[in-house]
Order: C-alpha cells, then structure tokens, then sequence
C-alpha cells in the first residue's frame, strides 16, 4: 500500500469534485450560459475523454487484477482511472448544462419572414455551433470507447499488471493521450479570445478556476505516482493548468473593470443614477464595454 499515493488521490477527487461545482451551481443558479464558448466545451471535454480512455488503456492489466483482490484493493489500485473519469464527467456536465441554459432568446435570429409567416425560426450561428459541438463531442467519446473496449478485449496476449503492453495498444495509447495534450494546448485559446471580446465574466465561474488552477498540481502528482502511466497520461493535466491560470488572471482583471463600469458580470447596471447626467453616464459605460 502506498498511503502518500492514497492520499494524494483522495485528494485530489475530493478537489476536483468540489471545484467544478461552482461552476455548475452559477450556470444553474443564473439560468443562463453566457459567457462560455462552445469550442471551449469541445476541446476541454474531447481532452478529458482521450485523457480517461488513455488511462483505462494504460491501467486496463492493473484494472483486471480487481477480480482477485478486496474491494479495496481494488479502490487503491484504480484510483487513477476514478480521478479521470470525475475529471470527464465534471467538466461534460459542464457542457449539458450550457445547452439546457442556453438562453432561449439568443437561440434564433431576431427576425422573420413576412411572406412565410409560418416558417420556422431560423436558429442563430452560435446555437448552431453549440449544438454541433455537442454532438462532436458525443461521437468523439463514443469513438474512443468502441476502440479502447475492442482492443482489450481482443489483446494478445492479455494485458497483465507489470508486463508492458503490445506495441499496438500501446501506440493507441500514445495517440489517445497525445490528442488529449494537443486539445487541452489549444482548449482555453477559443475561450481566452471570446472572454477578452466580450469583455465580461459572464457565467465563467471565478471561485472554479482558483481551485482547479492550482490543484492541477496535485493532480499531476497523483497520475505520475501510478503504476504503469508515462507522461502522456499527465501532461493534459499541465497543460490545463497553466492555461486555466491565464484564464483566470483575465477574469481577475474583467472583475475589477466591471467594478469601475458599476456593471455586473452579464453586462447589466448595477449603479443607480440621478435624474442628472444618467442619459450620458449610461452611454460612457455601454461605450466603455464595447471597447
């Protein structure tokens, strides 16, 4: 039993669990989704899902040990699967609950058609995006977990605890876990420049991102620990991190600009003005955010 390792898992599902549910909590509690981007979404939840199936690949022999040991052994033995599994589905659910609160009114273009006025309404470019990127993601998952599942239950001979992998499977694993890397590279870049020109926090949750930044760390630390992981299992991990913090040092920055504009994080006033100079403090700021 290795109790540093054990520790630093607990952990780390203990942080990655209580870090995202700000964020699921503000989408919820605002009913709204503004503010997020759906390339973001993508990114960050195809990297995760290669990043966990890389993991299910590389430990698949570990996992197998699990028939013949105590449950928790068993526990202990696949902490590092759990940790990324919890990493997935936080950050999916992430994404469901942007679709579900996608503001309706944003969700078809504000106009119609008087010679067909019972024409259906035409949905908006970033609804269309949104819907599309969720359906990518849908099939990117179920992609990797048909491949992973077929060439474990096909392996000859079959992975074992200790005994590396057939150089086939291994190359699989590579691929899962180097597409995670280059996903997560480049999942915050959507993101960072929507954020930057819409110039508010929107439903980007500030109190998510100074746990996850940090706790990355601990993160990196628990995978590298694990038996039969190399560094394509945690280098997403790093590189997820640092972008996150460039993310984060952003909204630092937007929070304090908002503060200065008298506007919340959506945009709208939170500064009541007297009869005199409202019509032009009102047009200062509306020109200030455009900026």
């Amino acid at each position: 039993h290795d109790w540093v390792t054990d520790v630093i898992s607990a952990i780390v599902v203990t942080g990655i669990s209580t870090s995202y549910l700000p964020q699921h909590y503000r989408i919820i509690k605002e009913k709204s989704s503004v503010g997020l981007n759906p390339l973001f979404l993508l990114l960050g939840s195809t990297s995760a899902a290669a990043g966990m199936w890389n993991m299910i690949t590389m430990q698949w022999g570990v996992a197998r040990c699990c028939s013949t040991v105590s449950w928790g052994s068993c526990a202990e033995m696949t902490a590092g699967i759990f940790q990324v599994f919890v990493q997935w589905f936080c950050f999916t659910l992430i994404f469901a609950l942007y679709i579900k609160y996608y503001p309706e009114h944003l969700k078809y273009d504000q106009f119609f058609n008087s010679l067909l006025p019972q024409s259906d309404p035409t949905k908006s470019s970033q609804w269309r995006l949104s819907l599309l990127c969720a359906w990518v993601s849908f099939w990117h998952f179920m992609f990797c977990a048909t491949i992973t599942i077929y060439l474990m239950m096909t392996a000859t001979p079959v992975p074992i605890a200790g005994v590396p992998l057939p150089a086939y499977i291994l190359l699989w694993a590579t691929f899962l876990g180097v597409s995670a890397a280059i996903l997560a590279t480049i999942q915050y870049a959507p993101q960072l420049i929507y954020t930057y020109q819409l110039k508010l926090v929107g439903a980007l949750s500030i109190p998510m991102m100074c746990i996850n930044a940090p706790g990355s760390v601990f993160m990196i630390a628990s995978i590298a620990l694990r038996p039969d992981t190399n560094w394509t299992s945690w280098f997403t991990f790093l590189v997820g991190g640092i972008m996150q913090g460039i993310l984060l040092l952003m909204c630092l920055i937007l929070k304090l600009r908002q503060r200065r504009l008298g506007i919340d994080d959506f945009g709208n006033s939170i500064v009541e003005h007297g009869p005199v100079g409202s019509e032009s403090s009102d047009e200062e700021r509306r020109h200030l955010i455009r900026k």
